[in-house]
């Protein structure tokens, strides 16, 4: 995972929530000080991307979290590159996404856009949620594609 240090406060706050920790208890996982991870979170103190890793960590920040708050990013980016009908499936569509997961997108591709573009959306994707990122093509019938088009949800 890549972080970004400037978003520090609202990531933190958001993997803290999410996971359901005080305050004390992430520090605790962490080993800092309770008043560390509130500074943080206000903006007030600044991280080192090895302390943000470290305390999203032990948050368990997940995929999901990121692609909440990127989705309109993404869909932006697609729609650039000739890229459509965005669909998440895999552990993230399932709420099972741990922090080690990846994103799983299906996609639709206009035929006017060039392979490449493929390439470029999957690594801005990765870049903007900070997680790496599998892009599926919706095309053909390829083993396993009518599965993932079942459980796939909307961006």
């Amino acid at each position: 995972m890549k972080v970004d240090v400037v978003a520090a406060p609202a990531l933190v706050r958001a993997a803290r929530e999410d996971a359901g920790l005080t305050q004390r208890a992430l520090a605790e996982a962490v080993g800092l000080r309770q008043s560390n991870i509130a500074a943080i979170e206000a903006g007030n103190r600044s991280v080192s991307a090895d302390m943000l890793e470290r305390i999203l960590v032990a948050a368990d920040y997940r995929p999901a979290l990121s692609l909440r708050d990127h989705a309109t990013a993404l869909k932006k980016l697609g729609a650039e590159l000739g890229i459509t009908n965005i669909r998440v499936f895999g552990s993230v569509a399932r709420g099972q996404d741990h922090h080690a997961s990846d994103v799983d997108l299906l996609v639709d591709l206009e035929p006017s856009s060039v392979p490449f573009r493929l390439g470029a959306f999957k690594g801005e994707s990765e870049q903007l949620l900070g997680f790496g990122v599998d892009v599926v093509v919706d095309r053909g019938d390829r083993p396993g594609l009518d599965r993932i088009r079942e459980t796939a949800v909307p961006l």
